[in-house]
């Protein structure tokens, strides 16, 4: 009985140990999306960046982070998720050391570029070494509500932490941190991990990955551009429409291939069609609001780009509640879709608020208590996401559908930032529009919308996921259910 104790107590431990490794690079990989934004002018300075090329920074990371995630997370279900976690967070520390180190501009790209790639292949594979480590239930829940929380937490955080290490050390510790992280997990990850990989090996689609790579890569430029330069450049509708004829040829390709890549019949999973449609708006939504905000709050209210990331801090906490509320929140509606509907109507009246926001400080309060809300809200949705679109599919499929989701969240973080600019750049169109009142009415104009797209969304959800059929999750397992393993045997909850 003593043994059989310490084997559990042991087990117990190294489940955590495994948990917090996984958060850990989870946490980090999302800080970086958003941690150089306000270094960039210092960056150009001390590296020898023309301003017209300072989005290339960011805009490397994000193409190579959300177009490649999907293409990663199969490589991690043939090759093994452990080994593919481990050689990306490799490839972070040896490319943040590097990021640090430039002094020129091409040596910079190429270590953003390279921190893309590594966030593509850690992603997914954290995701379904998550998912195959816990079964359906409230234990999974858990654990993807604080996946969730910290990953959504890490974007504000790194605003945050952008600003402060700029002003007291370098931005150069904007990458020396990710060389430490990574030394860390590359420590504890090897002993408390275990490998998971599908029996059966099928072949790569490389057709396939091919088409969708670079459909991905088109369709985010094409965004880029069109937030950067406006959709009268012809970049944005060339690259949105390369992007559509890409993605629509890999669609022929998967329903022809013997082993696609992405199979249709998990396309056609109303959980995974929708979860992943609505998960891409939950994080372009709220990550495109801070955009927002900081817009508002630098250019408004006149604040220094400390003290507007210092005012995140708020929504930060909100994210982290948000996500220990959310299996919680599972549980008591019975299904992880309504929760996801629930956050998104939440979230968008939170966001509705902020058009009441003035040219003074007076708005302040509601700001703060709106972005408390909205964040809360946003993270019980996008628990709802991760948990409707990683259930009810075998262990061997689970890095795909960690690909699918964790591409929906790069997607969302990459593309909500260049449609909102859009919108604002639109309203500042007009002769005069760099006056301060012009710069509050497209900021309030771009927060509807936003808004909109929040209301839309949970409609969507409580419309097309509100009967699941017999496959789909049609609510979290409770205590003594008894369902599926990957292989087929019962499993008890």
């Amino acid at each position: 009985m003593t043994s059989t104790f310490l084997t559990r107590s042991t087990a117990g431990v190294r489940d955590r140990l495994a948990l917090a490794v996984l958060l850990t690079a989870s946490f980090t990989l999302a800080v970086d999306f958003s941690i150089l934004n306000v270094a960039l002018p210092a960056i150009g300075a001390d590296v020898g960046f023309a301003l017209s090329g300072l989005q290339w920074i960011a805009t490397s990371f994000a193409l190579c982070a959300a177009g490649f995630t999907l293409l990663f997370g199969r490589v991690a279900d043939l090759a093994g998720r452990r080994r593919v976690f481990l050689a990306g967070i490799a490839l972070l520390g040896v490319s943040s050391l590097a990021g640090g180190l430039a002094t020129g501009p091409a040596v910079l790209l190429v270590a953003r570029v390279a921190q893309g790639l590594a966030t593509a292949a850690v992603t997914p594979a954290a995701l379904a070494l998550l998912t195959t480590s816990f079964p359906e239930g409230p234990r999974r829940d858990r654990a993807l509500g604080l996946n969730g929380a910290l990953m959504a937490a890490g974007f504000t955080t790194g605003a945050i932490l952008g600003g402060v290490i700029t002003d007291l050390l370098s931005w150069r510790w904007a990458f020396f941190i990710n060389v430490v992280v990574a030394a860390a997990v590359l420590a504890v990850a090897p002993v408390v991990l275990v490998e998971s990989r599908p029996e059966r090996r099928p072949r790569l689609d490389v057709p396939g990955a091919v088409t969708v790579t670079a459909g991905l890569l088109a369709v985010v430029f094409g965004l880029v551009s069109a937030g950067q330069h406006g959709w009268v450049d012809p970049r944005a509708p060339g690259g949105l429409l390369a992007g559509a004829l890409l993605l629509g040829t890999f669609w022929v390709i998967e329903r022809r291939v013997a082993e696609p890549l992405v199979p249709v019949r998990i396309l056609r999973r109303r959980t995974v069609a929708w979860g992943n449609l609505a998960g891409i708006l939950a994080f372009a939504t709220e990550t495109s609001l801070v955009f927002l905000l900081t817009l508002y709050l630098q250019e408004v209210l006149g604040f220094a780009p400390l003290a507007a990331g210092l005012s995140f801090a708020v929504l930060g906490l909100g994210t982290v509640l948000g996500g220990v509320l959310g299996p919680r929140v599972i549980a008591r509606l019975g299904n992880p879709q309504r929760a996801l509907a629930l956050g998104m109507s939440v979230q968008a009246m939170a966001t509705l608020v902020l058009v009441f926001l003035g040219p003074d400080r007076a708005g302040m309060p509601l700001l703060l208590a709106a972005t408390f809300i909205g964040g809360t809200a946003n993270l019980v949705a996008i628990v709802g996401f991760m948990v409707t679109a990683t259930s009810g599919l075998p262990d061997g499929e689970q890095g795909l559908a960690a690909g699918l989701a964790t591409m929906s969240q790069q997607i969302g973080i990459t593309l909500g930032i260049p449609v909102m600019s859009a919108v604002v750049s639109a309203g500042l169109a007009s002769p005069g529009g760099e006056a301060t009142g012009d710069i509050l009415t497209a900021v309030r104009t771009a927060v509807v919308v936003n808004a909109a797209l929040c209301m839309l969304t949970a409609a969507a959800v409580a419309l097309f996921l509100r009967a699941p059929r017999t496959g789909d999750v049609g609510r979290a397992p409770r205590t003594g259910d008894v369902s599926r393993a990957g292989n087929g045997r019962p499993r008890r909850h």
